[in-house]
């Protein structure tokens, strides 16, 4: 048998904001994910998705150097 847990439980269990959590939905990261109506089931045996943001400036950084050097 399944069970799941809500958003604002996930959102407690894995350390994020609800809102966060919802994207995290929304765009199918978290797997297993089912909507019912308006709420979302997360199964309870899903992980925290990992953050795929940039957290250095490094790439940034890499970029607008290399549209520099084009010109």
């Amino acid at each position: 048998m399944n069970y799941y847990m809500t958003i604002k439980e996930a959102a407690a269990l894995w350390g994020l904001s609800v809102r966060r959590v919802n994207v995290l939905c929304n765009e199918g990261r978290i797997d297993g994910v089912t909507k019912f109506g308006s709420s979302w089931a997360i199964p309870i045996e899903a992980g925290k998705p990992k953050d795929k943001r940039i957290k250095s400036g490094k790439y940034i950084k890499n970029k607008v150097s290399k549209e520099y050097n084009d010109n």
